[in-house]
């Protein structure tokens, strides 16, 4: 199982967190595809807490948060 939490406009039209089932392979570029998240648009990619990166192979168990960018003055 994978968790993806989703933060700020990602939740428009979306759940705060969706779970993935996991499957030998499976990468951050997969979940955005499915969540119809473009790459650009990710500020902040994190595994687990820690800084990530999209192409890397994740594992059973690990929890994504994705934030977009945010703005502010």
């Amino acid at each position: 199982m994978i968790k993806v939490k989703l933060f700020a406009t990602f939740r428009e039209g979306r759940q705060k967190e969706v779970i993935f089932n996991y499957f030998e392979g499976i990468n951050g570029r997969y979940i955005l595809d499915k969540l119809d998240i473009k790459e650009e648009d990710v500020a902040i990619y994190l595994v687990n807490g820690l800084d990530g990166k999209i192409d890397n192979p994740l594992n059973d168990g690990d929890t994504i948060s994705l934030f977009p960018p945010v703005g502010g003055g």
